[in-house]
């Protein structure tokens, strides 16, 4: 009864024990940043971050402005929809819009039409052009900012007027409503808006401001920022803080709804052809190249003919006659050398080898041919790399004659 033979493991087919104990340090690491992550998670899970955002303690937070204006019973209610944001939109309420840029065109059109008659506030920190356009009609962004932050009034508003100097500047506002407030210029264009509102009762009203520098927590307490700040935010007894985000698509139109190819530049198209063309030549010049042999412990044994036959082929189609000759040659001196009695170390040496040789033949020629034969030139085509092999086989088979 015949058993078969487990192969033995080589370098090609690592154990299992052997990938394990390459990986475990890698896959130890990995646990210990997961369990820390999930740790940092859970005890941070209650705080709240991000820019303008009334629940954040950081420096460009709101939290300081929202509990002030509790202290002065206005409740603040933060909304991340628009359709919150419109069904809040009320004559006792004032909505804020942290982030108006970030809607889409539908989105600004339908909170404009929401809020409009209302007979409350809408404040907009720093819209940009043409979103200003679309949520305060008649209202122009200027493309130039302010240079200075710090500016005074500079206008009959009494918000403005008790508040004093405040950091509005930033984005600048011209408009065509002649009764709107502006303020806080900055050569002569304002960075605080009060349009009143023209329908209804005129009590509502939308304030522009340019910067949004007087709602954050670093910054409340310079200048009259905190003062101005609840003024403009607690003239109605409820604030609705609407923090827009970019997976809100409530309300928009089919013209915002574009798909991936729609938001990618002109050109593209050429672009990406170039690049495949520049990516199929780089790996054509790549592949041509010939790189340094590298030797390397076969796993496995081959017969000395295959190697033979597989090393000449590689001679032949590199063109190597000189190595494939340098070869012969050198291995022919090795076998020599021992049988003319030259040590080793001194087999490729033509002053101790080639005197010994010819003392030891009878019938072969001069000096200057086995000089040539053994430490010639490279031969100078295939035929002559042929009659070498011959002729040193044949120099071999006379020295081993008796």
């Amino acid at each position: 009864m015949t058993t078969e033979a487990t192969p033995p493991s080589t370098a090609a087919s690592p154990s299992a024990r052997q990938v394990w104990t390459r990986t475990r340090g890698i896959a130890l690491a990995l646990v210990v940043l997961l369990a820390a992550a999930v740790a940092i998670a859970t005890i941070r899970s209650d705080a709240r971050h991000g820019t303008l955002d009334p629940r954040s303690a950081d420096r460009q937070g709101s939290r300081a402005v929202a509990e002030l204006l509790a202290d002065r019973g206005v409740d603040t209610t933060v909304v991340t929809t628009l359709d919150e944001a419109r069904a809040a939109a009320d004559a006792d309420t004032t909505l804020l819009v942290a982030a108006p840029d970030l809607l889409t065109p539908g989105q600004q059109r339908a909170l404009r039409t929401a809020t409009t008659g209302t007979a409350g506030r809408t404040v907009l920190v720093a819209p940009g052009s043409p979103s200003v356009e679309r949520l305060a009609p008649g209202v122009t962004a200027d493309p130039a900012n302010s240079l200075d932050s710090t500016l005074s009034p500079g206008c009959a508003l009494p918000a403005a007027r008790r508040a004093g100097t405040a950091e509005t500047g930033g984005m600048r506002y011209t408009t065509t409503h002649l009764d709107a407030d502006e303020c806080y210029p900055s050569d002569r264009l304002a960075t605080l808006l009060r349009i009143p509102e023209t329908g209804g009762d005129g009590t509502g009203d939308t304030v522009v401001i340019g910067a949004p520098d007087i709602l954050f927590n670093d910054r409340l307490d310079k200048q009259g920022n905190a003062s101005l700040a609840l003024q403009l935010l607690g003239s109605r007894p409820h604030l609705v803080w609407y923090l827009p985000t970019l997976s809100d698509t409530a309300a928009a139109d089919e013209d915002d709804q574009r798909g991936f190819f729609d938001l990618l530049p002109s050109g593209w198209l050429w672009g990406t052809l170039q690049l495949f063309i520049a990516a199929a030549v780089a790996a054509l010049w790549r592949a041509r190249r010939l790189g340094p042999l590298v030797p390397e412990n076969l796993p496995v044994a081959i017969r000395a003919s295959e190697t033979v036959e597989g090393r000449a082929r590689l001679y032949r189609k590199a063109n190597a006659r000189d190595r494939a000759a340098t070869a012969l040659r050198s291995t022919t001196r090795i076998r020599l050398a021992p049988l003319v009695g030259v040590p080793l170390t001194q087999a490729h040496t033509p002053e101790a080898l080639l005197p010994a040789l010819s003392a030891h033949l009878h019938r072969h020629g001069d000096g200057q041919t086995l000089h040539t034969l053994l430490f010639g030139p490279p031969p100078g085509d295939d035929a002559a790399l042929v009659s070498l092999a011959d002729q040193l086989d044949a120099l071999e088979r006379e020295v081993r004659r008796p």
